[in-house]
């Protein structure tokens, strides 16, 4: 785990709400060596695994998997929120606290047997994360890994993402704090 990109990551109490610890990146975003040493750490893991494209969660799973896709030499792929990809697209319902969301992508964004690397900023509960990975594999796509910067153990989303049969890895982690 890497104290300096763990120090880099501001955390705002009580926000969206009373009682959460966000754990805000854009402080490690605009830190050129925290954010070096981000890239760096995942070029290192991924740069000789069997990838063909990474795929990004909206919106901040787009600026660590964009960057990465580009210094491995490989394509991006958007998963985004609703209502935001022009062609035909997949979606994905997913559950929350309170209520459902859903996210999106084109249909044409993976093709069957495609090895993608799937990307965000966070792994808290993983219902994103899981309804990301559903739209992959409805595309036929293969994930090689579920990656993040930040992860809450607390919240077991690694737990149920593995039990999904999904391999998860993250940079640091944030339990108990």
């Amino acid at each position: 785990m890497s104290e300096l990109i763990k120090s880099k990551i501001r955390t705002i109490p009580n926000w969206p709400k009373q009682g959460i610890m966000f754990r805000d990146i854009t402080t490690l975003l605009k830190d050129k060596e925290g954010f070096n040493e981000t890239i760096n750490l995942l070029i290192e893991r991924y740069k000789d695994m069997d990838i063909d494209a990474v795929a990004g969660i909206e919106s901040r799973g787009f600026i660590t998997g964009a960057v990465l896709a580009n210094r491995l030499g490989l394509g991006f792929i958007t998963i985004r929120k609703p209502g935001k990809l022009p062609g035909d697209i997949v979606s994905e319902e997913y559950e929350l606290e309170y209520g459902t969301d859903k996210i999106e992508v084109h249909k044409d964004a993976i093709k069957k047997g495609d090895k993608i690397l799937l990307v965000d900023d966070l792994v808290a509960t993983s219902g994103t994360c899981a309804a990301a990975a559903n739209l992959i594999k409805k595309l036929g796509g293969d994930i090689v890994e579920c990656s993040f910067v930040i992860e809450l153990p607390d919240l077991k989303g690694r737990e149920k993402l593995e039990k999904k049969g999904l391999k998860v890895f993250s940079l640091v982690e944030f339990a108990g704090e």
